[in-house]
Formats: C-alpha cells, sequence, structure tokens
C-alpha cells in the first residue's frame, strides 16, 4: 500500500506508532489497544472535533456532556489566560480570591429558594463526594448522629470516589472495589419503559416510584437515613426523565421524614435542559445541588456543593468547621472560565437555545423508532438516549454476551467510523447515547439521525 500524507501524525511519525503507550486511559480496557492506539484528537471547533489523521466527527457526547459552548471558543482561553496572569493559583482554605468570590455570587444568584453558600471542588464525583459529607455533619451538629445513610435509585451513576461511588447503583463499577462506604441504599428509577404494570400513566408511575423513596426511609428508619440523591435525568441506563409530580411528591417525602434532598447536576446544569439549573424545569428545591462539566463548557475542570441556608446555618456556628476541601478547589483560572462561559452562553442565549430546539431535537432522533433495533428514545433538552432491543413487540432486551458484541463488537467504532463521536453504553440495557453542544441545531440533529439510522441498520442486519 502506497504511504500517503494522512498515514502521519501531525509531528511527521507514522500514524501507527503508538505514542499512547504510557497513558493509561480512563474506563478504558486497555488490552483493546495492544496492536493498534486509540484515536487521538487533536483539535475541536464548533460541534466538531478532528483527529490526528485530520478526519472530522461531530461530537454528539459534547465530549462527555461537557462542551455546552462549543469547541475552540478563543473568548474562554483567553479568560484563562488573562487570570493566570494575574493570580494563578491561591486555595481557599481559609483564604478568598476575586474570582471565586465572583462565580459564588453568580452562582447564588441562578439557584432555586435559598440555595446561596458554594463549596468548590474540582470535578463532579468531588462534588458528590462533598454532598454526602455536609448531609452527615450536618445531622450531627443538629444533635442526629445516626442519621448517616443515603438513598440513590437502580443503575444511577453518581461518581468515582469511594463515598460517590458507594451511591451509584451500578454493581459492576462497585465490585473491584469493595468494601465501599456502608449506608447506602437503592431504590427504582423512572424508567417508564420498563415498567409495564403502569401502562400509559405516567402520573401513577411517578407516584409510585417516589413512594419507594419513603417505603426505603421507613424500613432504614427516618433516623438513620441523612439524604436522598437523585439526578433529574438519570444518565445511566439511558437518560431517564422524571415522570410528572415524581420530585414533588419527593420532595414532601423529604421533608416529613427530615431528609435532605441532593439534586445531582452534574451532566444536567448549565443549560443542557434548557434551564441554569435543572431543578427549576422541574419545579423543585433541593437542600443541595452539586454541578460540574458544563460550567466551564470543559475548558478548564471546576465543580461545585450548592447549599440551602438550613444546611448551612449549623456549620455557622460557633467553632464548628467543615474538615474537608481540595487543593485545586475553585481554582482562579476554572473560576474565571467560568465566568467568561457563564457570560458566553447568556449573551448567545443558549439555554433558550435548547428549550426552542429540544423538540426538534427529539423529533429527529424519534424518526429512528421505525427501525426493529430502536425500542424507545427518551431524555430533556440536548440529552437523549435511545434504548436498543431484540424484539420491538416485547421489548425484549440483549443478553450480556449479545450487548458486547453490538456494543462493543460493532457499534462503539462503526459510529465513530462513520463520523459521529456518541455512547453506546450498557450500563443498564444497551443504549446509545446523545448530548450534543448546545450551539446545534436542526443540521447537526439530521446528520446524527442520518448516522445512527445507517449504522444501527448495519447492526440488526449482522444480528
Amino acid at each position: 500500500m502506497t504511504t500517503t500524507e494522512q498515514d502521519f501524525t501531525p509531528s511527521g511519525r507514522p500514524a501507527a506508532a503508538d505514542d499512547t503507550a504510557n497513558l493509561w486511559l480512563h474506563f478504558s480496557r486497555m488490552g483493546a489497544y495492544r496492536h493498534a492506539p486509540p484515536p487521538v484528537i487533536v483539535r475541536g471547533e464548533g460541534a466538531r472535533i478532528f483527529d490526528d489523521r485530520g478526519r472530522s466527527y461531530l461530537d454528539g457526547l459534547s465530549g462527555l456532556f461537557v462542551v455546552q459552548a462549543g469547541h475552540g471558543r478563543r473568548v474562554l482561553a483567553e479568560a484563562a489566560a488573562r487570570q493566570a496572569e494575574q493570580l494563578a493559583f491561591f486555595p481557599l482554605w481559609s483564604y478568598a480570591h476575586p474570582a471565586a468570590v465572583e462565580l459564588s455570587q453568580r452562582l447564588a444568584a441562578a439557584t432555586p429558594g435559598d440555595l446561596d453558600r458554594v463549596f468548590f471542588t474540582t470535578g463532579g464525583s468531588e462534588a458528590v463526594e462533598t454532598a454526602w459529607k455536609v448531609a452527615k455533619q450536618y445531622f450531627k451538629l443538629t444533635g442526629r448522629p445516626q442519621k448517616t445513610k443515603v438513598i440513590s435509585r437502580a443503575v444511577a451513576y453518581h461518581g468515582t470516589t469511594h463515598g460517590a461511588l458507594s451511591i451509584t447503583g451500578i454493581p459492576a463499577l462497585k465490585t473491584p472495589f469493595e468494601p465501599l462506604v456502608p449506608g447506602s441504599v437503592r431504590v427504582p428509577n423512572t424508567n417508564i419503559y420498563r415498567a409495564p404494570l403502569f401502562g400509559d400513566d405516567p402520573e401513577a408511575f411517578g407516584r409510585w416510584a417516589a413512594d419507594q423513596i419513603e417505603q426505603a426511609i421507613v424500613f432504614e428508619g427516618p433516623d438513620t437515613v441523612a439524604a436522598v440523591f437523585l439526578e433529574p435525568v438519570q444518565n445511566a441506563g439511558g437518560c431517564f426523565p422524571p415522570p410528572p409530580g415524581y420530585f414533588a411528591r419527593v420532595r414532601e417525602i423529604c421533608d416529613r421524614h427530615d431528609v435532605l434532598l441532593v439534586s445531582d447536576e452534574v451532566i444536567c446544569a448549565f443549560g443542557r435542559l434548557g434551564t441554569t439549573f435543572a431543578c427549576e424545569k422541574f419545579g423543585f428545591v433541593p437542600d443541595m445541588i452539586t454541578c460540574a462539566k458544563g460550567m466551564t463548557s470543559g475548558y478548564s475542570p471546576i465543580g461545585a456543593m450548592i447549599a440551602s441556608g438550613r444546611v448551612v446555618e449549623p456549620f455557622l456556628r460557633d467553632t464548628a468547621s467543615f474538615p474537608h476541601g481540595y487543593t485545586f478547589g475553585g481554582h482562579p483560572v476554572s473560576c474565571a472560565v467560568a465566568l467568561a462561559n457563564l457570560d458566553l452562553m447568556e449573551d448567545e442565549q443558549l439555554g433558550q437555545r435548547v428549550l426552542a430546539s429540544e423538540d426538534a431535537f427529539r423529533a429527529t432522533l424519534e424518526k429512528l423508532l421505525d427501525l426493529p433495533i430502536v425500542g424507545d428514545v427518551r431524555g430533556d433538552g440536548y440529552f437523549y438516549g435511545i434504548e436498543l432491543v431484540k424484539d420491538r413487540a416485547t421489548k425484549e432486551t440483549f443478553d450480556a454476551a449479545e450487548s458486547e458484541r453490538l456494543l462493543r463488537g460493532f457499534l462503539s467504532g462503526a459510529l465513530f467510523e462513520a463520523g459521529l463521536y456518541c455512547r453506546a453504553d450498557d450500563r443498564g440495557d444497551p443504549v446509545v447515547q446523545l448530548a450534543p453542544p448546545l450551539i446545534c441545531g436542526q443540521a447537526e440533529f439530521d446528520e446524527m439521525e442520518q448516522v445512527l439510522r445507517g449504522v444501527l441498520t448495519e447492526a440488526w442486519q449482522k444480528l
């Protein structure tokens, strides 16, 4: 075969050479790269990414539910450079700096209710870890030290640190690291597609799903349960939106049993569903919000736990303190980038764009329901999952071996090769997940649908 310019990376090395041999990839089967290196992404522009061979791909996942404003936004890079020249680093351990002060004010102003105290982290797992520790200490400071347990949903993912992983409801991710932190309890999620008893009555399903939380609190003992952790739209399992009335009922249940409600918005905040915070879209006020990802559109790492006045109050008494923190939490550069990103999103009305376009996005993806392999299309805003099935009529899913062949043996590589970066996942039933940058419109929706149609049709033929 004749060697062409496309056979070389920008550095001039043969593309077959594995320059990634020293890199340990996240959530990856490293053995898969023994004979061929992983794709190397070198550039992004708008809604597209480019590899080291010059190939272009539509970023149908916003990196990892992160790049709200799209790639290559110079204004965000310039904000980072300006802050680094002025104050590159200083910790928030008993000191403040202007960027963190301003960002905390900006976030507090955007939250519902009185959630106005911001604890910065460097990412989502740390934000969840922080929230659980806050809940435990809150009840110790208020004289109820036995309230330490947390409730979360089946198949829900809440992070990788030991506490956040304990809250996570995906056994396969937890087993390698057990024993984990005790005191985490699971309840059913809101996957109505797999809840046949409720048919076409989502409100009844919502009441039932919320009531399972109350049953768990009562079973464990209300004097032992500290918090309930819920994503507004659950990610793992394939984008489960809440049924009507679900969060209102959960809020009532938490209030009745004096349990803190944590809205885990690491994915759902900052315009992903069209509002700054997703709890606003679904009409509930939690006691804490955890967030990260889209706060800077991924241009610099940051996360936060935002607490209500009720939760903060005992920490402000006398000599009380919260002995917890992160060296890089609230990093000056990340805070400056977050402020510039929030300005950009506001100036370009990206949240309003999502609200105006979400029905078109759903309708475009629902065209795929004419394929026999597509069982369900669900989600909200710019955050969707497409569940794959063996039999549309019975909703029969794939067994573990079939899912392995379908997702890892074919779909992941075929979708990328066809020019679409997205996620084929089987932490629950097999799904393809899509969460494009918020700058996308009908042209990108159509491109996603066409690539998915071709690859899913081929997958069905192979089955």
